[in-house]
C-alpha cells in the first residue's frame, strides 16, 4: 500500500461551490470572498488565478452574464480571463465604463448601459454593468468587469463587496 501525500498546491484539489439558497447578498459575497481566498492562497500563477477568481463568481452571483478582467498593457486595456459570452478584446484608454474605471480608478456603476456615454456594446445583452479597477503598488493593472442581462443589478452592495475581490486580486504576482 502506498502512503498518501499531501498537494503541493493545496488550491489545486477541487473546491465545491455550494452556496445556501437563503443568503442575502452579503452573506453570498462572505461565502464567494471565502472561497477565492482558498483558491488562491497557494497557486503562485496570475492567470490560474485570475481564471479562478472569474469561475467562481460567474457561477456564485445570480444574474450575472459575463465576468471578467483586463490587464492594463501600455495604454489599452486588453482582455484577460473571463466566463461568459466572447468579449472585445482591446479597449482604449478612457472608452467605455472600463475605461472609465481605469481613468479614475474608481469603481463604475451603470444601472443602464445604453444611457452610458461611450458604452461599448462588446455583448448586444448587456444591460448593466460594474467595473473595478485593480491598483498594485499604486499602478493601475487591470479592471474587474461584471455585466448583467438586467437593468439595475449591480449597486453599493455589490460595489463594496466587489472592492475587496479587486484587493484580494491586488495582491497576486502581477
Amino acid at each position: 500500500m502506498t502512503p498518501t501525500r499531501a498537494l503541493a498546491y493545496p488550491s489545486l484539489a477541487m473546491h465545491r461551490l455550494e452556496l445556501p439558497a437563503d443568503l442575502d447578498k452579503s452573506g453570498t459575497y462572505a461565502e464567494l470572498l471565502a472561497s477565492l481566498r482558498a483558491v488562491v492562497e497557494d497557486e503562485p500563477d496570475l492567470i490560474a488565478n485570475l481564471a479562478n477568481i472569474t469561475a467562481v463568481l460567474k457561477h456564485g452571483l445570480a444574474d450575472v452574464s459575463w465576468v471578467g478582467f483586463y490587464r492594463q498593457i501600455g495604454p489599452d486595456l486588453v482582455l484577460g480571463p473571463f466566463q461568459g459570452k466572447l468579449a472585445c478584446t482591446r479597449i482604449a484608454a478612457g472608452r467605455g465604463v472600463c475605461g472609465a474605471a481605469a481613468a479614475s480608478r474608481t469603481t463604475v456603476v451603470v444601472p443602464d448601459v445604453e444611457v452610458f456615454p461611450g458604452h461599448i456594446a462588446c455583448d448586444a445583452g448587456s444591460r448593466s454593468e460594474i467595473v473595478v479597477p485593480i491598483v498594485y503598488r499604486g499602478a493601475l493593472v487591470a479592471v474587474l468587469d461584471l455585466d448583467s442581462e438586467s437593468y439595475g443589478r449591480f449597486d453599493a452592495v455589490d460595489a463594496r463587496h466587489l472592492e475587496e475581490v479587486a484587493a484580494l486580486a491586488a495582491g497576486l504576482a502581477w
